[in-house]
């Protein structure tokens, strides 16, 4: 098969949408492969016959890749074309997909799980970078919208599928489903996608940049991966996050000062590029709240299995992806702005709304909320992230879209140990004010107490073993109230960061993506094999 090269033919009706339909395939096994595996976690501990700390290596090591390999694909891109890295990724996640179903001990997962990521890591970057260069920017909006689809269903998707498949079948099959979509996708990104320019290698491989990128990001991820079980008193982690630190900033350096950089910092002077990766930092934020937080408000203290939570929050994941190519056709008409605020200000109700949250409230009431939510989140996610990338020349899509994808990674590795960490010191805060209250001369506790006693010397125990059990009762009530506090504040925290990021999306520029006779994504092919001089383009 004679390799077609993308050219403005490429941009053409069928097959912009065909290689669309491929790249969601790979972006939403990713995306759902992350959700799913949390799952099968209980299954592979009994199965492997290990202890949380190696079994969770499964999860850590999948991370870490996937955080070292993003840097790399702009480069990676240029160097050998998109559509060739992308079949690299997709048949790599496969491969890596088969070989987990097939693991024998938590050593072979957790390596297994490893050459999974090395696909897992280049497809997103990859396909949001293909996206942007076929299609013209009166149509990025609604492309990234339906691109979006699998970062948000995917997710809801996961632990209900996981679930069905723990129960009814085998775990193994949460590996071996990838497979068969898998050849699928490869077969069909082999058939329609074309091939991208190429840049020229000319032997100067940033290696520090990309020693350094690795070294930093694989200690900083794998620090805030601990989230609130992190021991400040082991030294291992203050050095790992000053060598972490340490790195970056031999990186940031790097960057700036080497010809051919891994990562074009200088793509930061956009001003809408940098503007759109702080408020996808801060919205990263936001989403925990119902991404993270509300599954353990469902499971922890509800009581709901991981399936059951997946169904009550199916709806959400369902409007999120309904809302994304709307709010794109939006944005390619409109802006920004026109979209974003609306979706911004729905999510900053509904949050609130979550952060009153009980052990009474309606499981209707939570699934009205939380799609109302989703709504909001669908309105407000990618039209920021289209504005920031259409500012970007072409020549720096792949770069461009590297850096995007690894500062969000690093959001996101924060924003989880800034939600774990303030519901942990939360609950113990809560915990200490609460129990002070429990004493002798308190009234409420001891009728509590007694008649928690009565119900117990009624199941045969004897008084001293009824108030001995009345009391531990107490105090695991004590510490559910705690806890369900510290959640509430945790997410009503997470307001006031929309209403921050409403701010900064005002702060953009009034651009939208009107159509052009001459599109810059489409026209020649010539700054793509730009370097030094593409610098100098990026300003202009």
């Amino acid at each position: 098969m004679t390799e077609h090269h993308l050219s403005e033919s490429a941009g053409d009706g069928l097959y912009k949408w065909s290689a669309l339909f491929v790249v969601v395939i790979g972006t939403f096994m990713v995306m759902l492969d992350s959700s799913i595996v949390n799952i099968a976690i209980p299954k592979m501990m009994n199965v492997f016959g290990s202890d949380l700390d190696s079994v969770k290596w499964i999860l850590t090591g999948y991370t870490l890749t996937m955080g070292a390999i993003v840097p790399i694909t702009g480069f990676l891109s240029d160097t050998f074309g998109v559509k060739k890295l992308f079949i690299f990724a997709l048949s790599f996640f496969t491969v890596g997909s088969f070989l987990c179903g097939f693991a024998w001990s938590n050593n072979a997962m957790v390596i297994f799980r490893i050459v999974q990521a090395i696909g897992g890591g280049a497809i997103m970057p990859v396909g949001m970078s293909y996206i942007m260069q076929i299609f013209p920017v009166h149509e990025r909006g609604k492309a990234l919208g339906f691109w979006g689809i699998a970062s948000m269903a995917a997710p809801a998707i996961g632990p209900t599928l996981g679930g069905y498949i723990i129960q009814a079948i085998d775990w193994r099959f949460i590996f071996y489903v990838n497979v068969p979509i898998g050849i699928f996708g490869v077969f069909f990104a082999s058939i329609l996608l074309k091939e991208t320019p190429l840049k020229p290698y000319k032997g100067n491989f940033d290696y520090i940049g990309f020693f350094s990128s690795v070294a930093g990001i694989v200690s900083l991820l794998y620090v805030l991966g601990e989230g609130d079980t992190i021991d400040w008193g082991n030294i291992k982690f203050p050095l790992l996050l000053a060598f972490g630190v340490f790195c970056l900033l031999i990186f940031t350096v790097n960057e700036l000062m080497h010809p051919d950089p891994l990562l074009e910092l200088r793509v930061f002077k956009i001003y809408d590029f940098s503007l759109s990766q702080l408020i996808s930092g801060i919205t990263v934020l936001a989403l925990m709240g119902g991404v993270y937080v509300l599954p353990l408000f469902l499971q922890n203290l509800r009581g709901y299995t991981a399936m059951e939570t997946g169904l009550i929050l199916f709806p959400s994941a369902i409007a999120s992806g309904l809302m994304m190519p709307i709010s794109g056709t939006i944005f390619d008409k409109f802006g920004a702005k026109v979209v974003t605020v609306p979706g911004l200000l729905i999510l900053a109700y509904s949050t609130y709304e979550m952060s009153q949250f009980n052990m009474n409230t309606p499981v209707a009431t939570i699934t009205i909320m939380a799609t109302i939510r989703g709504l909001g989140l669908g309105l407000s996610m990618m039209p920021v992230n289209t504005a920031g990338m259409n500012a970007v020349p072409r020549h720096l899509f792949t770069k461009a879209t590297a850096l995007s994808t690894t500062v969000r990674s690093i959001f996101q590795a924060l924003a989880i140990t800034f939600m774990t960490t303030m519901i942990s010191n939360r609950t113990n805060y809560n915990y200490a004010r609460l129990a002070e209250q429990i004493t002798p001369f308190n009234p409420t506790s001891n009728d509590l107490v007694k008649a928690l006693q009565g119900v117990f010397m009624k199941s045969g125990l004897s008084q001293g073993s009824a108030q001995g059990a009345s009391i531990s009762t107490l105090g695991k009530l004590t510490y559910l109230q705690a806890y369900l506090d510290a959640i509430n504040y945790a997410i009503a925290i997470t307001v006031f960061a929309v209403f921050a990021a409403i701010i900064l999306v005002l702060m953009m520029s009034d651009k939208k993506a009107g159509k052009k006779k001459s599109d810059p994504s489409l026209a020649g092919e010539k700054g793509s094999h730009e370097s030094e001089a593409g610098v100098a383009t990026l300003m202009e």
